[in-house]
């Protein structure tokens, strides 16, 4: 169980969180939306140990952010917004780099699996000639070459085709069968209705938790 207790967080006189405090069980997708400027990434940035919280309390299992984040950051995968990965490389040669910047050791062999599983095929391919559909499949394996327990992904779909956008849906399906934890942001209120369990509405426009309520979906208000 990852657990988020009482959480605020500052920057200077800002409060960006407020108050925050949810759970996620294994074999769980949590959306979270909001309007720009809500939290959400920075939310995001705190359960990947990227930034600490001002107060509050995070925990994975028995492990506390604040006393064992080394072996927090162990569990997790993380996938920015932003696309970060060599241009100039091709697949192969990324998911290789990467690789050896992992707690794990893989085969070549497994590296390519991961990528055959969400039909990315261009093993050869430089990356600057890939598609951005397979661009984010490309980030998104990266992410999983350790094989993490929590899957924390910043819009991982934006500005790709419906095709892609779909495959990458499918897969995070398969993750949560294997009963990882993703916490998952988008603006797209369809994608998150149809690939979440439960919704985490963070601000106070309304739109979103009207949204939610027309299509059932269980959520969290947190202002």
């Amino acid at each position: 169980m990852l657990k988020v207790q009482r959480i605020h967080k500052k920057y200077g006189k800002t409060t960006v969180l407020n108050n925050l405090s949810f759970s996620i069980a294994p074999g769980e997708i949590i959306g979270l939306v909001g309007e720009n400027g809500a939290g959400k990434s920075t939310l995001l940035k705190l359960l990947a140990t990227i930034e600490k919280p001002t107060s509050g309390k995070l925990s994975y299992k028995e492990l506390t952010y604040d006393k064992k984040r080394k072996e927090v950051r162990k569990r997790i995968g993380y996938v920015p917004q932003d696309v970060a990965i060599w241009d100039d490389l091709t697949v192969k040669e990324n998911m290789k780099f990467f690789e050896k910047l992992s707690w794990v050791n893989k085969s070549e062999d497994e590296l390519f699996q991961l990528c055959k599983d969400m039909n990315l095929d261009r093993w050869k391919d430089p990356v600057k000639n890939l598609s951005g559909g397979m661009k984010r499949k490309l980030n998104l394996a990266i992410s999983l070459i350790h094989d993490p327990e929590i899957l924390l992904l910043d819009e991982p779909t934006v500005g790709i085709d419906l095709k892609s956008r779909k495959e990458i849906g499918a897969y995070l399906q398969t993750l949560k069968e294997q009963q990882k934890m993703i916490v998952y942001i988008s603006h797209d209120m369809d994608e998150i209705t149809e690939l979440c369990d439960r919704v985490i509405c963070i601000g106070s426009d309304p739109f979103y938790k009207n949204v939610l309520e027309e299509s059932g979906k269980k959520m969290i208000i947190c202002k």
